[in-house]
């Protein structure tokens, strides 16, 4: 079964660029992404831009509205996804506690509706 593992953060905790944490970090990511790949539950991931680059559209009456920023003023924003094949509800969600942003931030389980 497919999962979406979505990746929540507060941008202004994430380590910063060019320090030794946030290359700790990305290394995290990477061999995360390594063992995915390796189990063959990797279908796609990627990040995101930072949410200040984000752009919201509703159609509202017929006309089509955009704004700049994400849809809901919150702490955590989506930075990024995974979606992977997993045996259970159970399996993916040992896989999203392997994300390294779980340990500061959230990641959101959702089985994928496959038509």
């Amino acid at each position: 079964m497919q999962y979406m593992l979505m990746i929540y953060s507060d941008e202004a905790t994430e380590p910063t660029p060019g320090t030794p944490e946030h290359q700790q970090y990305m290394s995290d990511y990477m061999a995360f992404s390594a063992w995915l790949k390796e189990s063959n539950a990797f279908i796609a991931g990627d990040a995101l831009q930072p949410v200040a680059t984000a752009t919201s559209v509703r159609v509202r009456g017929g006309t089509a509205e955009s704004t700049d920023g994400p849809f809901a003023e919150t702490r955590e924003q989506l930075g990024g996804y995974y979606l992977v094949e997993a045996r259970d509800l159970d399996h993916a969600i040992e896989m999203a506690g392997r994300i390294p942003t779980a340990k500061h931030g959230t990641i959101e389980v959702r089985p994928v509706v496959v038509w």
